[in-house]
């Protein structure tokens, strides 16, 4: 299909900075092909670690406590299967990324959803969590900002979520892969929260804060004991993260902060431009505080997620995600990813607020297309 705008890719479009493209040259010129260690690069460890140190004022030990990973994707898949033993189950908040449930499955886990609603700007308190936790519970995962609907977590909010973990003795897994994309309002490091870094695995990665998604490049911080059983599963598995990645890493962490600063203020300046061109046509949407999505109410237009989403690709190509593809309470809702152009999204706006014109004028006092639950 041609002259399709798309808005369902979860990836910036920027490119990576050049500083970090160049430093991953210069690494090939001199012939960093080889294998590293397992756990990774000691000094790429060493750097995360200042790197934390200095953004939230939490310590790791750089040898014994951080593992570089293949992508924050398998960083989740070794924390869950150091942890878990068959049929232990894990919370988790609904909407959420895509692989949070099958990679739960995978480590022979049982997924525990939460849903969360529009209306409470999809945040979850410690009391909706509290009522799921069983003798079987083993972890609560957490991804602030969120993927899809880039709500954020005020720090009261999350301390009570770690006081929760304590008083269940559970484990928490934090992707933190959005962090440094937070507009409004501070980023809450978990770890760093009362009684939590003990409990803790932190994920994190370089694909969305420095543009770095096909370089695979993440890592994991925890306790000892947890990063022991991680880098078994990992040393099995992936052996270790590819060189060349890794020394770009390192060059992103040593170099490209001014790169992120500016990346984010475009970002910022989409999400104003994007957030409030879908309330100005009716497509009711909460300011996202983080990420780069915007998760817009679908439901005035009387289609379900899919059939939104299918109609809006056909009569205007324009490509977004259905809620429902992020758990069931996503349903009335549509994904957007505003990690394109302004001009892009400009003319996203325009085919968007024809579409939605098109509807009004056809009458929606049918809703059409409508199926499970429609998270009201």
């Amino acid at each position: 299909m041609r002259d399709v705008i798309s808005l369902g890719v979860g990836e910036p479009d920027f490119v990576t900075p050049w500083r970090i493209r160049e430093a991953a040259i210069y690494a090939l010129e001199r012939g960093y092909t080889t294998y590293t260690s397992n756990a990774g690069l000691p000094e790429l460890r060493a750097r995360i670690v200042d790197h934390l140190e200095g953004l939230y004022g939490v310590h790791y030990e750089p040898d014994a406590e951080v593992l570089i990973t293949v992508g924050v994707s398998e960083a989740l898949d070794l924390a869950l299967r150091s942890l878990l033993n068959p049929g232990d189950e894990v919370v988790f908040t609904e909407p959420c990324y895509v692989s949070y449930l099958p990679g739960i499955r995978f480590a022979g886990g049982v997924p525990v959803p939460v849903p969360t609603r529009g209306e409470d700007g999809f945040r979850v308190s410690a009391g909706d969590i509290e009522r799921t936790i069983t003798p079987r519970t083993k972890a609560i995962l957490l991804c602030y900002p969120s993927n899809p609907t880039g709500a954020t977590q005020e720090r009261a909010n999350l301390q009570a979520v770690v006081d929760l973990a304590v008083r269940h003795d559970l484990y928490i897994i934090s992707d933190e892969i959005y962090d440094r994309l937070t507009y409004a309002g501070e980023h809450v490091c978990v770890p760093t929260l009362r009684g939590a870094r003990e409990r803790t695995i932190l994920l994190n990665g370089f694909s969305k804060a420095y543009a770095m998604t096909g370089w695979r490049i993440a890592y994991a911080c925890a306790p000892r004991a947890v990063t022991e059983g991680m880098h078994k599963v990992h040393q099995y598995t992936m052996l270790c993260a590819p060189h060349v990645a890794q020394r770009a890493a390192l060059e992103a962490l040593s170099g490209a902060e001014g790169d992120v600063r500016s990346m984010v203020a475009a970002y910022d300046r989409r999400r104003r431009l994007f957030v409030g061109g879908l309330n100005a046509m009716g497509l009711e949407c909460a300011e996202p505080a983080g990420a780069f999505y915007a998760f817009p109410c679908v439901r005035s237009t009387g289609l379900s997620s899919e059939g939104f989403a299918e109609r809006l690709l056909m009569q205007e190509r324009v490509a977004v995600v259905p809620g429902n593809a992020f758990g069931d309470c996503g349903e009335g809702y549509v994904r957007c990813s505003y990690a394109t152009s302004l001009a892009q999204l400009e003319e996203a706006l325009v085919r968007l607020r024809r579409f939605v014109a098109s509807r009004a004028l056809a009458g929606t006092g049918a809703r059409e297309g409508v199926t499970g639950n429609t998270g009201a």
